[in-house]
């Protein structure tokens, strides 16, 4: 009897040990996800003309599977880019001597299969906002976002505003608007990276003179 006793708890254990080796290589071997590229931004210029400082930039991401999840079923998506100039100054806090701000909202139309990105000058809080914007409609998701990325000569600044021969610190930040999604998608999306789409860029203002005297986008 102690013999059979002693049989079954070798096996059991044999058992327990080869369940444990097994599992061990599938965590091996198992294909890791890796982590999305952090979002960043590239490409930076600034320029002045005579009516003002244009800035072009490229936001580089990723758009993460759960989010062109929610895009596909009809959730829009509101980034933000915001701008601000501060001069410097040795003696005390550096003053904001102005702001720029610029929505863009991305959707996906379902009885059209196509893509719509709306830009709109400031700060919205709603839908309702998007009436003055400029609208352009895309094929394909990777198009739209391409619109969404890339800054084109968008006037931060009138030309008064900034002295030609004072230093000035530019400001720069990129993020998505959670704030504008549907409240149930808001619930419980606190510290989840997937939804985390912020860049920033701060660094001396470094103006170029104007490639041509002609101006582009709105502030």
């Amino acid at each position: 009897m102690a013999f059979i006793t002693h049989s079954l708890k070798s096996a059991a254990l044999k058992a327990i040990a080869h369940f444990l080796l097994m599992a061990c290589v599938c965590l091996l071997w198992a294909p890791r996800s890796s982590a999305a590229a952090p979002t960043e931004i590239t490409q930076l210029r600034t320029e002045r003309a005579e009516d003002g400082v244009y800035l072009s930039a490229i936001v580089r991401f990723d758009l993460p599977a759960v989010v062109e999840d929610a895009l596909l079923k009809g959730i829009a998506l509101f980034f933000v880019v915001e701008a601000d100039i501060y001069r410097d100054r040795w003696y005390w806090t550096d003053p904001r001597v102005t702001s720029a701000a610029r929505t863009l909202r991305l959707a996906y139309q379902p009885l059209t299969g196509r893509w719509r990105v709306n830009i709109v000058s400031g700060l919205i809080t709603s839908s309702s906002g998007l009436r003055a914007t400029l609208n352009q409609n895309y094929e394909t998701l990777p198009e739209a976002l391409s619109a969404i990325q890339r800054l084109t000569r968008w006037k931060i600044a009138e030309a008064s505003e900034v002295e030609p021969d004072a230093a000035y610190t530019l400001d720069l930040n990129f993020r998505l608007d959670l704030s504008q999604l549907p409240r149930p998608f808001q619930i419980g999306m606190s510290g989840q990276r997937d939804w985390t789409i912020s860049a920033q860029l701060k660094d001396r203002l470094r103006l170029t003179p104007a490639a041509s005297s002609s101006t582009g986008g709105g502030k």
